[in-house]
């Protein structure tokens, strides 16, 4: 299994490789050189195993030769053993056709969990085989940055440096960044957006006398191991429900479509989803893209649902690159024009766009009332992103069953949760003194130049 670049000009690297390397020389996202199928018979033999057994199967074509198969099968059992639920991803029913993924048991509340505590494990053998020390920077709206700082922190061979935007996370989600306390985590509040952060962690890579001499590793959803984690519960979910024997759909609520890609690649893959439905707040670019074709920013409007506060969604560009027929020149050309502003999808790559996805776009206000909704009929407790996603799938439900991505604990946005329904929700015990811990973090402006030398000082180079 070889993987390429969505801009048609880097280096065909192999799945180590492309795992390590995060984004692309040529500043583009590593894809599958081909999507492996699997048959309905291998799909109809997932029903009833164990989540880490589905796991193993689902991502074990796309990982070549870089673990055995026992390598691999002990990797993902670390990575899931410390998660609260068994069934590691359990489906909870709404109402009738209507059931809600709960993807908040890992051990930061969020549906990061899945792929970071993998990706934890699979960076820590490979740096083990190869004796290296990297430098990882990551850039997150909330939950990214917490699930990459618990699943490093500590190692002997990784720095680990997560920019978040200064002001614009939740309270649970700055501290859960902010209070680990070994030497190898560092949090860095930067003066701007996410979508300035996202930009920054990107301009480092493509600074490649800075990326060589640290060592630089990414772990946001540009990471294609990243995805590939992901794909694994929407055929956990899916067998759950009748899959491969009836269809399914999918609504994720999403910013930086990272999770509906992983949906894609699982329909590719032979998954017989029906519907993928992305779910936006009142930042909605994905919802206007797909609706008019036009890809245009403009700006970001902080939200009760943070972590979707973004408009330059790096994952789009490899729908895009599907869309456009993998024309590596087509996609470069679109990132450039996006530099400025935006651009506008042709018109055979947003039908082929429109075949698969569908949107839909959720208010401040409709957040609000569908977490209240949601409490008084059901008894769930939704955080904002989850809520987003529930109204969103609620407008496209029909015959076949619809699942809808849970992202977060509703904890981790307790101000929000109270605004809807007056409830409070409780932190887990294991993280009841959260608000007890000191806090280490660095406030720093949005600047490449200072953001290198910081990293600089503190990792020797």
């Amino acid at each position: 299994m070889f993987y390429i670049s969505t801009r048609g000009s880097a280096p065909t690297l192999r799945f180590d490789e492309a795992m390590m390397t995060g984004l692309a020389r040529d500043g583009g996202l590593y894809v599958p050189e081909t999507v492996p199928d699997l048959s309905r018979g291998e799909i109809a033999a997932l029903a009833g195993l164990r989540y880490e057994e589905i796991a193993f199967r689902v991502m074990r074509p796309y990982i070549g030769g870089t673990f055995t198969d026992a390598e691999f099968m002990g990797l993902i059992e670390a990575a899931y053993a410390g998660f609260g639920h068994t069934a590691r991803a359990p489906l909870v029913q709404l109402g009738p056709n209507h059931f809600l993924l709960e993807l908040f048991h890992g051990p930061t509340l969020a549906f990061k969990d899945f792929a970071m505590q993998l990706i934890g494990q699979l960076f820590q053998a490979a740096l083990a085989k190869s004796g290296k020390r990297i430098t990882i920077v990551g850039a997150t709206s909330g939950d990214t940055g917490s699930a990459a700082i618990e699943a490093f922190r500590g190692l002997s061979n990784v720095d680990v440096f997560i920019l978040f935007p200064h002001g614009r996370v939740s309270d649970v989600q700055r501290r859960q960044m902010t209070t680990p306390s070994e030497d190898n985590v560092h949090a860095l509040a930067l003066d701007g957006d996410f979508d300035d952060c996202q930009a920054r962690v990107k301009d480092m890579f493509n600074d490649f006398a800075f990326r060589d001499a640290v060592g630089l590793a990414g772990v946001n959803s540009i990471n294609w191991a990243r995805v590939l984690a992901q794909v694994v519960y929407y055929f956990s979910s899916a067998v759950s429900l009748g899959a491969p024997h009836r269809a399914v759909s999918f609504t994720v609520p999403t910013g930086n479509f990272g999770d509906i890609f992983a949906g894609y690649i699982a329909r590719r893959m032979g998954l017989p989803i029906e519907k993928l439905v992305v779910a936006t707040n009142q930042n909605d670019i994905l919802h206007r893209a797909l609706s008019s074709g036009g890809y245009i920013t403009d700006g970001v409007k902080p939200s009760i649902s943070p972590s979707m506060d973004i408009q330059v969604s790096s994952n789009f560009e490899r729908a895009l690159f599907d869309a456009y027929g993998r024309d590596g020149a087509a996609v470069a050309a679109l990132m450039d024009e996006l530099k400025s502003g935006g651009f506008r999808i042709s018109p055979n790559a947003l039908k082929t766009l429109r075949e698969t996805f569908a949107s839909g776009r959720c208010s401040e206000e409709e957040t609000l009332a569908a977490i209240a909704r949601l409490h008084a009929t059901t008894g769930e407790v939704l955080c904002p992103h989850s809520a987003v996603g529930v109204k969103v799938a609620e407008e496209h439900l029909g015959a076949t069953p619809m699942i809808t991505l849970a992202t977060a604990h509703p904890a981790k946005f307790p101000d929000a949760v109270e605004r809807a329904t007056g409830i409070r929700p409780d932190l887990p015990a294991r993280m009841a003194d959260l608000f007890q811990r000191s806090e280490r973090v660095t406030r720093v402006p949005n600047d490449l130049a200072a953001l290198e030398t910081l990293i600089r000082e503190r990792t020797g180079h």
